[in-house]
């Protein structure tokens, strides 16, 4: 059974963006994926020093949640990332998170699903949703839609409850995801799944 897994970047396990997450799993679970929701934001980690260490060791040089999350990255099917706005930008500590989840890991995440989901009181939704989209977007990772923004608005969790729309955007976000993910699988067992083009770096001939 193919597997999402959701990170949570909100301190508050029970918030505004757990219920936008809650609402997406009972959907994933409604379609037959399984799921995992990870809990990142209450928890200490630090930014990436960009020491290489993980060139050698394979991991991480910080042995924390980072290295913990990632083989349940390796193994899932989908990737969903849910952040609260902070001054009009994600948590900073989803963001340390991500930075050093994605660049310490070598494995592939081409054709994994991907999916940002904010929540906000009023506004910095749409830029926050911005900055989440470009870790899949680097990684050759498709990016699922929805019938609107990914976002949830409201002070509190009973406030999101409330917040019909952004509820039905989390319901077909995660059905459109599982589409996805389903079609992918299919093509995959084919054989039809083209490797990604690798080698070439930034380069500029004769020092132009």
């Amino acid at each position: 059974m193919a597997k999402v897994l959701l990170l949570n970047g909100s301190p508050r396990p029970h918030g505004c963006t757990a219920e936008a997450l809650g609402e997406m799993i009972r959907t994933f679970e409604a379609e037959g994926l399984e799921t995992e929701l990870i809990q990142v934001g209450a928890k200490s980690v630090r930014g990436c020093l960009a020491c290489g260490k993980c060139d050698a060791l394979g991991r991480c040089v910080f042995d924390d949640l980072v290295n913990e999350t990632a083989p349940k990255l390796e193994a899932a099917a989908g990737l969903v990332v849910g952040s609260p706005v902070y001054y009009g930008s994600p948590n900073g500590t989803i963001l340390s998170f991500l930075d050093r989840l994605f660049y310490s890991t070598r494995f592939s995440k081409h054709m994994k699903v991907g999916a940002a989901v904010v929540s906000c009181r009023r506004g910095g939704n749409t830029a926050s949703f911005d900055v989440l989209n470009k870790y899949f977007t680097i990684s050759g990772m498709p990016v699922a839609s929805s019938s609107y923004w990914n976002q949830v608005h409201g002070f509190t969790a009973e406030d999101v409850k409330k917040d019909a729309e952004g509820l039905q955007t989390m319901r077909n976000l995660a059905r459109n995801m599982a589409f996805l993910i389903r079609a992918i699988e299919a093509e995959r067992e084919r054989g039809g799944l083209k490797p990604m083009e690798r080698g070439a770096f930034t380069s500029f001939p004769d020092g132009k």
